[in-house]
């Protein structure tokens, strides 16, 4: 799938490429790239991109959150649904050279005013941040899954979606997979679902106290 918009393809083209050329980079590292993966896009894919905007675009919700810019492959998908359906997407990352390639990118793509980026520890960015979020990703370190969605639950609308990356592949991370799929399903309120979709989605959607019963 592509883009309609010239200059989000055009980004999203120079992202393909620099896919490319980590894959290669990797191999040639072998065992020593995942003490480098710091360097690396390490991107949702294009599937699971795919899906997440066409989430946004369903269903229409006015504050997005991201948890991980890292490069900003994803953030592209996720503010090009948001221009599309008037909202606004927070995203937020420790590492502020990723967040500096990412606003470049987003500039490039024209559409930056459709982006707040912001910088530093994000469990403490999501305490700052009054709420509510109506859809967030979730896609940061994974021994950070269970505090970051901790801290993000109080602060989501009714009916929010969330989605949590990597919970199928890679193989390591599926110990903090299974803690964060725990920690969700304990929400009385919360009704989710493991999706093959790309590496792996939770797709978890918050409910009222009332229709959680039904």
């Amino acid at each position: 799938m592509n883009f309609d918009d010239p200059k989000v393809q055009a980004v999203l083209d120079g992202y393909r490429r620099r896919l490319e050329e980590d894959d290669g980079r990797m191999r040639e590292l072998g065992p020593e790239g995942f003490a480098r993966r710091d360097e690396f896009l390490l991107p949702v894919g294009e599937e699971a991109a795919w899906f997440l905007h066409s989430l946004i675009v369903a269903r229409r919700p006015q504050r997005i959150c991201e948890l991980g810019t890292s490069y900003g492959y994803s953030t592209l998908f996720l503010s090009h649904a948001a221009r599309e359906v008037g909202a606004k997407v927070v995203t937020m990352d420790v590492a502020d050279y990723k967040q500096a390639y990412a606003a470049e990118q987003l500039q490039a793509a024209g559409l930056a005013d459709h982006v707040e980026l912001r910088c530093g520890d994000a469990i403490q960015l999501l305490a700052d941040d009054p709420g509510p979020w109506d859809f967030a990703l979730l896609d940061i370190w994974k021994d950070l899954y269970v505090p970051g969605f901790e801290a993000l639950y109080p602060k989501l609308s009714e009916e929010a979606v969330v989605c949590s990356d990597n919970m199928i592949s890679p193989k390591a991370a599926r110990p903090n997979a299974r803690d964060l799929r725990a920690a969700i399903k304990a929400k009385g309120d919360m009704h989710t679902a493991l999706l093959p979709v790309g590496q792996g989605i939770e797709l978890s959607v918050k409910w009222s106290a009332g229709n959680a019963k039904l």
